[in-house]
């Protein structure tokens, strides 16, 4: 699998995504600290929300070879810039996240502005999207 950063806000779903690609079971969890898995890389919503802590994702996008960039189907706002994705010298993907909750849309246009070329809708309680998601993220030849 290719080694995906999985960056946004608390709350938008970084985790449970984490463990519906994994097949674990789904249950709460606060992401404390980078979490650096096999080919997930796992981050507190707190890096993307302050300032001072961004200079970690930056950090980590090295050693992955995709970052997605999640923002929730319920987000009244987009944590991420126009034009974003050029910041970052990896592929960027979109995932909207929670799209059982309302519809996508807005979020995927917000992610789409950042700059993903890429936009996957995901609930990972119910699985829908995640198959896809997967797919994507399996190594190529």
């Amino acid at each position: 699998m290719k080694k995906t950063l999985l960056v946004g806000r608390h709350g938008v779903g970084k985790t449970t995504l984490k463990q519906a690609l994994r097949g674990e079971d789904i249950h709460y969890v606060k992401t404390q600290y980078m979490d650096y898995g096999d080919w997930l890389i796992d981050s507190p919503g707190e890096y993307a929300e302050v300032h001072g802590l961004g200079a970690a994702l930056a950090i980590y996008s090295y050693e992955a070879d995709i970052v997605a960039l999640l923002i929730s189907a319920d987000d009244d706002y987009s944590l991420f810039p126009p034009n974003v994705t050029c910041m970052v010298n990896r592929e960027v993907i979109g995932i909207v996240t929670k799209i059982g909750k309302r519809a996508p849309d807005r979020a995927e246009a917000w992610l789409r502005l950042s700059g993903c070329e890429k936009v996957f809708h995901i609930d990972s309680h119910t699985g829908e999207g995640v198959a896809q998601l997967k797919a994507y993220l399996r190594k190529q030849g």
